[in-house]
């Protein structure tokens, strides 16, 4: 297994696509990442054509194990972020 693409991989790979400077490509995927931050944290989704879709999700209050002493405690209600990944790119791994 490969490592992950870094940010500074990404705005390059980014700005070669786009045919624009690293600079252009950066502002961009910031441009990007604050709208998706924005609409996620009020509790609306974003879908990513051909990548997915990144949603707020709403996790009851539950009971829950501590690993180290086996007790059981009550986790509060909370939220989580969650991506369904899209068909298409589920598909071009086993073409």
């Amino acid at each position: 297994m490969s490592k992950p693409m870094t940010k500074a991989e990404l705005v390059a790979a980014m700005a070669e696509e786009m045919g624009s400077d690293k600079k252009t490509a950066s502002a961009a995927l910031d441009a990007v990442t604050g709208v998706i931050t924005r609409e996620v944290s009020k509790g609306g989704a974003v879908t990513l054509p051909g990548v997915g879709k990144i949603a707020c999700r709403e996790r009851p209050e539950r009971l829950v194990r501590n690993p180290a002493t086996g007790e059981q405690i009550t986790k509060p209600a909370d939220k989580a972020v969650k991506m369904t990944i899209a068909k298409a790119l589920k598909d071009s791994l086993n073409p």
